[in-house]
Formats: C-alpha cells, sequence, structure tokens
C-alpha cells in the first residue's frame, strides 16, 4: 500500500464486524485498540493504517485484496442502483456526490439503503392489499410475504454470491465434482438409489450413516443442484441466515418459504458462479440453452440464475421470471425488470407463455406492449419436471423470461433475419380487470370503471361493448 494513500474501509469493516456478531468493543479487544478507535475507523473518520490492515487480516483470517478492492464502491454502486428509482427522477444526483455520501457518511448510506427496501417491501404489500380489496386484519399470505421479500431486494444477493463463489473454486480444485468435494470436507458418500426406497424423497442427508442419497430418478442437473443444495445448507447457513435477518416475517411459514428460496439461490450460484456466469451469458448473447450446457444445469435453472445478475456494479439485463402450469396457476415469479405482471389472477391470455404447452420445448419469441407503450421481449418454453421412468407422474410447467425493450438487443433471440422487430409487438394488458382496450376478442372480464353497452340491438366482435366515457 502506498504510504501516501489514505485507505477508508469504514463499511466493510463494520460489515466484517456484524458478520461475526461482534460489538466495537469486542472488535476493539481482538485488535488492541481503542473501542472509541474502531468507531472512528467504521465512520470514515480515521484512515486504516497498513499495520491495522495487516492485524485485521491476521486476527479474522480475511484476504486482504478483498478488503481493499472494495471499499465504499460496492455500498457507492447500490445507492446508484436505488437512486434510479422514478421516485428520484425529478431530483439531480451526480455521481460524484453519491459517492461522496457512500465513503464519507457511510451510516447515512446504509440507513437510506435500509429505508428503501423498507419502502419496497411496504409498496409490495399495499398492491397486493389494494388488489384484492383486502384489509389488514386477513390473515398474512406466506407465499406473498416470501415473493416480497425477494422483489424488493431484485432477487439479487451478493453476500450468496461472494460466498458461493469461494465454494464454487474449492470443488473446482476436486475436478469439479461435488460428490468428491463432500468426501474429503465432510467424510460423505453420495449414493443413488430407487425411489421406492427414498419413498417420496429426492434427496435426503443420512448422518448415521455418513450419506447423502439421492433418487436414482433425477436427471444429471437436477443431481447437481440437489448436492449443491445440500453444501449451502451445511456451509452458508450464516450467510442465509444475515440475508434472512433483513426482512420481516409476519409467519413461520413466510420466513421458511423465504430460507428455502435464498437456499435454492446459493445452490444455483454454487453452479453457476457470478463473475464467470456473467461473462458466458455475454459471450454467448444470453442463449438460455448454450448457457445450461455450459454449466451442466437445465432450462429452468438457468432461465432463474439470470434474474439474479443484479449485483452493484457488475448488472446484466435485468429480466421478469414466471412459471406457469397449464391451467394458468403461477408457481414462481420474480420481477427485476419491472414488467407489471398481475399479482392476483390471470395474466393476459395474448401472452405466447400459454401458447408453448401447444409446442413443446420450443423456444417462442414475442414482442408485448402493455397499454402505457412499454415494451418488453419475452421468451417462453415447456419444462418438465418429474418423469425418470416409464409410468413415473411428469409435470409440464411453462417458463416465460422477459426484458424491456432497451435491453433486447443484446439477447441473440432479436438477431437474424428471423428476429422479430418491436414494431410487431403484440397488445396485452396487465389482466383484463385493468386492461382498456376495447377490441380486445380475447377479454375475459370487462374493466373497473367502465359502463358496459346493452347488446338489444347491437352485438360487438369483443366480449364487451363499452360506453366512450
Amino acid at each position: 500500500m502506498r504510504a501516501d494513500r489514505r485507505l477508508y474501509l469504514g463499511p466493510a469493516l463494520r460489515r466484517i464486524r456484524r458478520e461475526r456478531g461482534l460489538t466495537q468493543f469486542d472488535m476493539a479487544q481482538d485488535l488492541e485498540v481503542s473501542p472509541s478507535y474502531v468507531a472512528l475507523l467504521e465512520r470514515n473518520h480515521r484512515p486504516l493504517s497498513a499495520e491495522m490492515l495487516l492485524r485485521l487480516a491476521q486476527t479474522y483470517n480475511l484476504d486482504i485484496a478483498s478488503l481493499t478492492g472494495g471499499g465504499g464502491a460496492d455500498v457507492s454502486a447500490k445507492l446508484q442502483q436505488v437512486l434510479k428509482d422514478p421516485i428520484f427522477a425529478d431530483i439531480e444526483l451526480p455521481s460524484l456526490e453519491v459517492g461522496d455520501v457512500a465513503g464519507n457518511f457511510p451510516g447515512v448510506a446504509e440507513a437510506f439503503l435500509r429505508l428503501y427496501t423498507a419502502y419496497q417491501e411496504e409498496h409490495l404489500a399495499l398492491a397486493d392489499r389494494g388488489a384484492e380489496g383486502r384489509e389488514g386484519s386477513e390473515a398474512p399470505d406466506p407465499v406473498d410475504e416470501s415473493r416480497r421479500f425477494l422483489a424488493a431486494r431484485r432477487n439479487c444477493f451478493p453476500l450468496l454470491d461472494d460466498a458461493a463463489e469461494k465454494f464454487a473454486a474449492l470443488i473446482a480444485e476436486h475436478e469439479g465434482s461435488l460428490p468428491a468435494y463432500f468426501k474429503d470436507r465432510h467424510n460423505l458418500r453420495v449414493r443413488r438409489i430407487p425411489s421406492s426406497v427414498m419413498v417420496g424423497s429426492m434427496r435426503r442427508l443420512d448422518h448415521h450413516r455418513r450419506e447423502i442419497l439421492l433418487d436414482d430418478e433425477l436427471d444429471a442437473a437436477s443431481q447437481r443442484f440437489q448436492l449443491a443444495l445440500q453444501l449451502a445448507y451445511l456451509e452458508m447457513g450464516k450467510e442465509i441466515d444475515t440475508a434472512l435477518a433483513e426482512g420481516s416475517f409476519a409467519t413461520e411459514s413466510g420466513e421458511r418459504l423465504t430460507r428455502r428460496a435464498l437456499a435454492g439461490y446459493a445452490a444455483a450460484a454454487i453452479m453457476m458462479p457470478y463473475g464467470p456466469f456473467a461473462r458466458a451469458v455475454e459471450a454467448r448473447r444470453y442463449d438460455v440453452e448454450a448457457l445450461a450446457r455450459q454449466f451442466g444445469a437445465s432450462f429452468e435453472q438457468t432461465a432463474h440464475r439470470l434474474t439474479t445478475l443484479q449485483k452493484p456494479g457488475q448488472e446484466r439485463v435485468p429480466f421478469f421470471f414466471i412459471r406457469v402450469d397449464p391451467a394458468g396457476n403461477v408457481s414462481k415469479r420474480l420481477d427485476g425488470a419491472g414488467f407489471p405482471f398481475a399479482r392476483h389472477g390471470g395474466g393476459c391470455p395474448l401472452w405466447n407463455v400459454h401458447e408453448t404447452f401447444q409446442r413443446p420445448r420450443q423456444i417462442l419469441t414475442q414482442w408485448l406492449e402493455l397499454p402505457d407503450g412499454q415494451k418488453f421481449f419475452s421468451i417462453a418454453r415447456t419444462v418438465t419436471a418429474g418423469g425418470g421412468g416409464y409410468g413415473r407422474p411428469r409435470v409440464d410447467r411453462a417458463i416465460g423470461l422477459l426484458c424491456a425493450e432497451e435491453h433486447a438487443h443484446k439477447l441473440i433471440y432479436t438477431q437474424g433475419p428471423g428476429g422479430q422487430r418491436p414494431e410487431a409487438a403484440t397488445p396485452i394488458g396487465v389482466t383484463c380487470r385493468l386492461c382498456h382496450r376495447t377490441e380486445c376478442t380475447a377479454r375475459s372480464a370487462p374493466p373497473i370503471g367502465r359502463q358496459i353497452l346493452p347488446d338489444d340491438i347491437r352485438r360487438t366482435t369483443a366480449p364487451f361493448g363499452f360506453a366512450d366515457s
């Protein structure tokens, strides 16, 4: 470190202390300094000397490069991302000023980020209540709780990504073999056994026999994911709990669902580490099938991972992800693209995600235009869960992946002579009750606030005729 360079690492120091559950007094004792000095360092009122940096690295077994590489840059990048919210659109916020706040007033920056996250969660909760006209006195929905938690954070958890990337590197030292890693690190043997023995489980950890048991009908991608998931539960519990602690849950089920989602996030991050995966998506122009083969993952796992690439300073195309069954039931929804999908009730039938069931395993593309003029590009394809043997039950679902028009040119699906143009966008609505496209023949319900005309004399081609005002 150059002698004339002052190093301020207040936010990083505070994060290290909190991750280890230490008070400023505890850290001061560990480092053999006064608590007031630790407080000054955390507020960036004092620079971190080379001697103190080495002492910090040795005391807590830290990599010096990871300490000095970010500084306030991560906080600054998070602030920059948050300040893109339309609520701040009329305020001039130069990046230099944002950097100054992150670097010189880390406490204020952290307080603002916490407040914004809480705002996002309450905003989504209000949308839920408004969509159904529900009263706050009714029992909370655990699924909604979990979805709001993920949506408020754009389904991006850099703490999990960083930890998973380190584990991926360790696994690579075992020739990329998760079974070999489990054997060496935990003395656990991986065994594949028949479904009849698994009795309804696809994965089970047998502590007594020191074994991880897998259903032998799982395909290769599912096996890898289940092993990565077990690794996340065994070695990333602290990081998962830290991420979970940022939320506030009214139900135990909501918290458990969220913990499961975070563990699944960690497993996908182990299979598809952030850095290599982010570079690959650009090299392959977001070709989901090609990426799936490169990383040994399924189409759904890869599409899901694409929604998580919003690490501050390393963002890629933001996507909206949805998984639906043939009846239109939504079993998973993640929004990083600002797509206003109906939070309750059915979506628009003109979106081709519903058409995929007629053309299984084919990728369908489509431009969509909302009533306010926003355009999104969509890719959709069916995926199959279950099976693995003759007569085994299978479940077919459709995966939809969307991005805003401004990002669509980066996708391989919009390239070449067969690529559709935005001008050919299909007019859709969020849901029939909120859509005022009077000519739509696919409408299932009249929109709120429009007077329906009688059909005594004239019957319109659309299901409902409306008065002009």
